[in-house]
């Protein structure tokens, strides 16, 4: 089985050694490292060719004529990558060093599973493990609590739970996720997953594969929560989409969550994709569990929901069309 790993560089010269070292050093040792790089100003363009000149037959380096950005230059990546399985990478986190062994050998024990995600550490600027919560544990939270839950029902509905740093599939789905729709706000790894798991072939694994970094000039972060009793609960309460015991602040999350998936899957079939009778069904979804929700608020907190749908529709917040 050939391995490739689509990395994607800008302006990362500060993070970018220590990642590909990790890649370098795993346990499964991969084929081939397919980077492109969106016009880099500083220094990331030298040593990324500095390792190319060490390791010629693994470094394939391409330099875009124009800035894409995050989504379509990871969509050139993936399309460059010639194996059987793709990992994606980005600049600036650390894998752990048997997480590409541990992907394989997944996918050849679970032949439904087509892309893989995975719970990871919280690192910062000098590379130190903080201890928080992620998004990534909401799986394990809703397990604790026996709560039965569809991958898919999370990302559409609630938030996108897969992160393309810990992210790696089968080549043979590209023709299913390529091209990705540039949507304001919505990423290739969510995308990804969305479609994936709406045939049941999306997993995230609780074990932690790789070191995800917060800093600065980081493109996409909100991931992290100080590791409390609270967050723990609210993580899981929001999430438990369909629980009516939670607290008014659970479920005013949960109605700006789903505001923002109503506009989001609005925003996505204005692109015309091959899937948009799926999200046309999902607004649909969404728009009955808004409803519900705002009920179940007015019944168990009906003074707080009158002034809370009262200042709502003055800011328009958690607000859907004609609503």
């Amino acid at each position: 089985m050939k391995i490739s790993v689509a990395l994607c560089t800008y302006n990362g010269e500060q993070f970018i050694k220590e990642q590909i070292d990790s890649i370098l050093n795993q346990t499964l040792s991969v084929h081939e490292i397919i980077i492109c790089d969106d016009r880099s100003s500083d220094n990331t363009i030298e040593i990324l060719e500095q390792y190319s000149v060490l390791n010629p037959e693994i470094f394939k380096i391409f330099i875009n004529e124009t800035n894409l950005r995050s989504v379509k230059n990871f969509e050139k990546a993936i399309t460059l990558c010639t194996g059987d399985v793709i990992f994606l990478s980005d600049q600036d986190d650390i894998w752990s060093l048997n997480k590409v062994e541990d992907y394989i050998n997944y996918f050849d024990k679970n032949s439904k599973i087509d892309v893989l995600a995975s719970n990871g550490y919280c690192i910062n600027e000098k590379s130190e493990v903080e201890e928080k919560y992620a998004i990534w544990d909401v799986p394990q939270f809703l397990s604790e609590k026996k709560v039965v839950f569809k991958y898919y029902e999370l990302i559409t509905e609630v938030g996108n739970i897969a992160t393309g740093a810990s992210m790696a599939f089968r080549k043979k789905i590209l023709p299913e996720i390529i091209p990705f729709p540039i949507v304001k706000d919505f990423h290739h790894d969510e995308w990804i997953a969305i479609i994936s798991s709406n045939k049941g072939a999306f997993e995230l694994l609780n074990e932690k594969y790789f070191y995800y970094r917060i800093h600065n000039n980081q493109q996409v972060g909100g991931v992290f929560y100080n590791k409390t009793k609270k967050n723990k609960i609210m993580l899981t309460e929001v999430f438990n989409i369909n629980e009516e015991k939670a607290s008014l602040s659970s479920f005013k999350k949960r109605l700006k969550k789903l505001s923002t998936a109503y506009y989001r899957n609005q925003n996505i079939i204005k692109n015309n994709t091959a899937y948009n009778d799926l999200f046309k069904e999902n607004k649909i979804q969404i728009e009955l569990l808004f409803n519900k929700i705002n009920k179940l608020m007015s019944k168990k907190y009906p003074f707080s929901s009158l002034v809370l749908k009262f200042t709502d529709k003055i800011s328009n917040k958690r607000q859907l069309e004609n609503k």
